[in-house]
This record gives structure tokens, C-alpha cells and sequence, in this order.
């Protein structure tokens, strides 16, 4: 696999490889993409979630199970309880 990195990117990931404890730029670049990897699980896990709460809210409020409020102190105070 072949890919191109910026002169600045490039020189970033030399650079770690002489001061950052790896053993050279392929360790750097293997580890960047593990972050990256684990960033992305994260991320989709989170989206993955939210969903899962909209789908619960869209069925509690079908379902009538829901308050309205009518004022900022009544929005302030369902907050509050949050």
C-alpha cells in the first residue's frame, strides 16, 4: 500500500521516529491510524446511541408519555432534574 502525506505531515512523522520512541516513520504511521481507528469506533458508538434515544423518545411520545412545558423556569427546572 502506497499513500502520500503533505511535506509537513511527512516531516511530522520522521520526526517522531527519531524522538518519539518508535522505531521508525511505519510505527508512527501504524499508530496513528490505531487512534484513528479507536476515534472512529467512539464515534460511531455515540451515533449508534443517539439513535437508539431518538427511536425511545419517538415511542414514548407516540405513545402520549411526554410533558410540555411552557415557560423558560419550567425548562430551567427539567434541567435542573436532568
Amino acid at each position: 500500500m502506497n499513500f502520500s502525506l503533505t511535506p509537513q505531515l511527512e516531516h511530522f512523522v520522521r520526526e517522531c521516529a527519531t524522538t518519539g520512541g518508535y522505531n521508525n516513520p511505519s510505527e508512527v504511521v501504524r499508530e496513528a491510524l490505531r487512534l484513528f481507528k479507536r476515534t472512529e469506533e467512539e464515534r460511531l458508538l455515540k451515533l449508534k446511541n443517539l439513535q437508539n434515544m431518538i427511536n425511545e423518545g419517538d415511542q414514548a411520545i407516540s405513545q402520549g408519555e411526554f410533558s410540555t412545558l411552557t415557560s423558560d423556569k419550567a425548562l430551567d427546572s427539567f434541567f435542573e432534574k436532568l
